[in-house]
């Protein structure tokens, strides 16, 4: 079965068809998307990039406060009232998140944000000032980079103190330096680690374990200012002398950035680095057995181009091979509620997608259990902020993908076998049937089915939804068939 371009277009590239919406003709529109998002930021972290880094900055300092405070109710409480803030601020973020995702036209940019996001894993849970550091993380250390070059999305990711503090870099110090030798703490090996086999080299691709903890070395002295949790490098916890990774040698007696900037270049120009990133890229968007002709395609742009991150997907898409057999790759939880949402994002419905999480998901409402069962307003909004949850966040945790929490620094798996399974398709039907009972009323099912899957919808799958016994069943069962659950 072959799709027309603008079908595979949308949902092998994008989040999907939207009603309404222009649909991407081909190549061109998909690296357009690239130029057009430009400097527009993106909905999250809620209030601007300033306005997060002194919620940080003010967070840290009432932690650092709290330490005073003897052990009891005073200090329980005053730890409550931080605590509630900061998830509050993280329920807006995650919803803010998944409408940037929902709305914008640029299905092909958010869905590379979101691979890259992954790639250079981080997660929330790590910490309660992760809460409010993993947002910002992708907003002003990935989003950036995506349309640039691989080494300066490397090292902006390396750099931002999500990474250094959910691998423990901030706790890393030279084993011989001054700081390390009058603290008597040593070495942390995840950052180096996790640089080469799974940001760069990727595994088995021939570095040892020596490589490893040289690399660690090299990375020592950078860390985070710990009322700011900014980016700073201090020469007192940097290993002294020279390391050696990969048969070249790094630093001298006096430590600098320039050594570990020098090595996260020569990451990045290594060609290993980029035939595992290509297949990663491969993986994602088309294929679990990736096509070697695309990969060698990739991998000849990034040497050509020095690792141009917009000329490698050029060579991606102009594959025809990234073109054919539809469905190949499974719709992670993301991708269906993404995808879902937007078609039913639809003025003919009676429900409207941004407003209603906006509403009820960026409120001040933060305790709906102390709400009165006799207040109505009360009752609608606790009614309404359970929806949020079951259709938002809440469905996405229960499908195993919670945003901005990975279970490891691998991030998701991206494998059709894990996301296809009974569970989770069970999970996607409850999903389905929620959702179009709340976005999809007034909506014609086959009308639905036609303007969010086109071409891609089988004749049983039409004839199905054709014959549901109401409108709202039609809806999911055009929600919960195979071709909208694949890509």
């Amino acid at each position: 079965m072959s799709l027309s371009v603008p079908t595979m277009a949308a949902i092998r590239f994008g989040y999907g068809l939207r009603p309404g919406e222009a649909p991407v003709q081909g190549n061109n529109d998909l690296l357009g998307q690239l130029k057009a998002v430009g400097q527009s930021p993106p909905r999250f972290p809620v209030g601007g990039i300033e306005a997060r880094r002194k919620q940080i900055a003010d967070l840290q300092q009432g932690l650092h406060d709290l330490r005073r405070v003897a052990d009891g109710p005073t200090r329980r409480q005053r730890r409550d009232v931080l605590q509630k803030s900061v998830e509050h601020s993280f329920k807006q973020d995650l919803n803010a998140r998944l409408l940037q995702a929902v709305l914008s036209p640029n299905g092909f940019h958010e869905r590379l944000a979101t691979f890259w996001t992954n790639h250079f894993a981080t997660s929330a849970s790590k910490s309660l000032q992760m809460r409010l550091v993993v947002p910002l993380y992708e907003a002003e250390a990935i989003r950036p980079h995506i349309n640039g070059r691989f080494a300066d999305l490397l090292r902006s990711a390396t750099e931002h103190p999500a990474m250094l503090i959910y691998l423990d870099q901030v706790l890393s110090l030279g084993p011989d330096s001054a700081g390390g030798l009058s603290k008597k703490k040593g070495l942390n090996e995840n950052l180096g680690r996790e640089l080469l086999e799974l940001h760069t080299l990727g595994a088995g691709s021939g570095y040892t374990q020596a490589d490893v903890r040289a690399a660690a070395m090299v990375l020592t002295g950078l860390t985070t200012d710990r009322l700011d949790v900014d980016m700073v490098f201090q020469p007192s916890i940097s290993e002294p002398g020279s390391q050696k990774v990969l048969g070249v040698n790094y630093g001298s007696v006096r430590r600098s950035p320039r050594d570990f900037l020098s090595l996260l270049d020569d990451l990045a120009a290594n060609p290993k680095t980029a035939q595992h990133i290509c297949r990663k890229l491969v993986v994602h968007f088309i294929s679990d057995q990736p096509p070697d002709d695309i990969i060698a395609a990739m991998t000849a742009a990034w040497k050509r181009t020095d690792g141009d991150l917009t000329s490698i997907y050029a060579a991606m898409l102009d594959n025809p091979a990234a073109w054919a057999n539809p469905g190949a790759k499974a719709r992670q939880p993301f991708d269906f509620v993404v995808a879902g949402l937007r078609a039913l994002n639809d003025e003919g419905g009676d429900g409207d997608v941004g407003r209603f999480f906006e509403a009820y998901g960026n409120d001040d409402v933060t305790d709906t259990q102390a709400m009165t069962d006799d207040d109505p307003a009360a009752a609608k909004t606790r009614k309404a902020t359970q929806t949020m949850m079951a259709i938002g966040q809440g469905a996405l945790r229960r499908m195993g993908q919670p945003m901005w929490e990975p279970p490891s620094p691998a991030g998701f798996e991206e494998s059709f076998s894990v996301w296809i399974t009974a569970s989770q398709l069970a999970e996607r039907l409850r999903w389905a049937r929620r959702a179009s009972a709340q976005f999809g009323q007034g909506l014609d099912p086959r009308e639905f089915l036609k303007a969010t899957l086109a071409d891609a919808a089988r004749d049983d799958t039409i004839r199905v939804v054709s014959q549901a016994p109401s409108k709202i069943s039609g809806l999911m069962l055009a929600l919960a068939s195979p071709e909208f659950n694949r890509r």
